[in-house]
């Protein structure tokens, strides 16, 4: 049993689960708003300018910052700790968010200028998002709860960000337009920042800093920092495999999400009603998956719940889309892609945060996180040039094909049977990395 940690919001040694419910909290506000902008900002984008190069364009302007930032604020993370870096990034994110409807209705809104304040936006969001996923391992400890419940539980809000952010993003965008969708975005953003300080403790990641070095020790700078989550990344090959799969299906993830829904949704007559609904089902499905996977994944077999959830959230999606079918079908096939995705960030998020030493869990983490998401920039702009040139059923066909081979050829690797074995061990992470943790009081038991 983990005992408490003082400062948690309760005595010494007794457990608090406030610091767990408040990453839950700011984590399923920021990301709804984040997904309320997945519809508003390209269906925005695309009704203006009639482009789909352009909205794949916008995509990348936001992406691209994000993985870039991201990757090279993991040391600072680690040394300054997660919980200020979270609330000072979602409140610049929400003045770069609120000031894209200000401008619009000044008509100073041109496309570069919006190309510059998405930018902003995704270079906030990459560290924030980071600094809250750091948070995740401490704030379970610090309530007594099981690693894998805990990110299953931050898998659940995440799908239910999907379910909420799509339908209020559609509905919003249909009704009001695509600005109200962005000024709901910024606020959502504000309000994270706000739980963040209110709901964590001033010391919340400080345990990890503090170990990072022993007494009279020189503090490392941040290139030292940065080169030890490197070296420990590169000599991982389960995680780097899981990386490259990973920054694959993101990016055709990206591609589906940001260029060539929004397309089928207005060549199909659709609308964004039906991009809201897609969505929501999605989300829905994802979160009944992410429940289950809280539950019972520490009883199932990673590798196989793996495999399968891709299987199931991968290709389909892009295969029914390219089709002539009712609307029920594609929202069938999008509750079914949804269940399977609904369990695979809470294994791959346990076997991270158990191969990891505490101490470099924000440096590798943010450049585990910025690898996987390096293709993401490129899935909008590649789908949108793609669909300009060769239409949209053959780009819907080709991404199908290539989600599939690459989820399971990297599935059959002999390394994913680390997966199995770190289960089987209690969910410790392997005896060297251990050892290389050694003196962190924050440790999973």
């Amino acid at each position: 049993m983990n005992e408490g940690v003082p400062g948690a919001g309760g005595l010494p040694g007794t457990r608090s689960f406030r610091p767990l419910g408040g990453v839950l909290a700011a984590m399923v506000v920021s990301l709804t708003g984040t997904r309320i902008s997945a519809v508003a900002l390209p269906w925005f984008v695309l009704v203006t300018t009639g482009s789909p190069t352009q909205t794949g364009l916008v995509a990348f302007f936001q992406m691209a910052p994000y993985v870039v930032v991201k990757a090279f604020t993991g040391p600072l993370v680690d040394r300054i700790g997660p919980r200020p870096v979270s609330w000072t990034t979602d409140l610049v994110s929400a003045a770069a968010a609120a000031l894209v409807p200000l401008f619009h209705a000044l008509h100073l809104l041109s496309f570069p200028l919006l190309l510059a304040l998405v930018a902003v936006i995704g270079a906030a969001r990459g560290p924030g998002d980071l600094a809250k996923e750091v948070m995740v391992p401490e704030a379970a400890e610090r309530g007594g709860v099981p690693l894998e419940r805990a990110t299953g539980l931050s898998g659940v809000i995440e799908r239910l960000a999907s379910t909420i952010g799509p339908a209020a993003g559609g509905s919003l965008v249909a009704l009001l337009g695509p600005l109200v969708g962005l000024v709901v975005n910024a606020g959502c953003f504000a309000l994270g920042s706000v739980v963040i300080g209110l709901a964590l403790p001033r010391g919340m990641g400080h345990a990890s800093i503090e170990s990072s070095t022993e007494p009279g020790e020189t503090e490392p700078g941040y290139w030292r920092r940065f080169s030890e989550g490197f070296t420990f990344l590169r000599g991982e090959p389960l995680l780097l495999t899981v990386i490259v799969m990973v920054g694959i299906t993101n990016l055709l993830d990206a591609a589906i999400n940001s260029v060539l829904i929004p397309v089928w949704a207005r060549e199909s007559g659709s609308g964004p009603t039906a991009i809201g609904l897609m969505g929501s089902v999605m989300g829905a499905a994802a979160v009944a998956g992410s429940l289950i996977a809280a539950a019972a994944a520490h009883r199932l077999r990673r590798r196989v719940v793996v495999i399968v959830g891709f299987l199931l959230a991968g290709a389909p999606r892009f295969l029914i889309l390219a089709f002539d079918v009712p609307l029920w079908a594609v929202l069938a096939v999008f509750a079914v892609s949804g269940f399977g995705a609904g369990f695979i960030n809470p294994v791959l998020g346990a076997v991270l945060f158990e191969r990891v030493p505490r101490r470099m869990l924000g440096r590798v983490n943010a450049l585990g996180d910025s690898l996987a998401w390096a293709g993401i920039p490129l899935g909008g702009l590649l789908a949108g040039a793609a669909v300009a040139a060769a239409g949209l059923a053959p780009v819907l066909l080709v991404c199908a094909a290539t989600y599939f081979l690459t989820t399971n050829l990297a599935g059959l690797r002999p390394e994913w049977r680390e997966m199995d074995r770190a289960r089987r061990r209690g969910g410790r992470r392997p005896p060297s990395e251990e050892d290389a943790s050694q003196g962190d009081a924050n440790a999973v038991a």
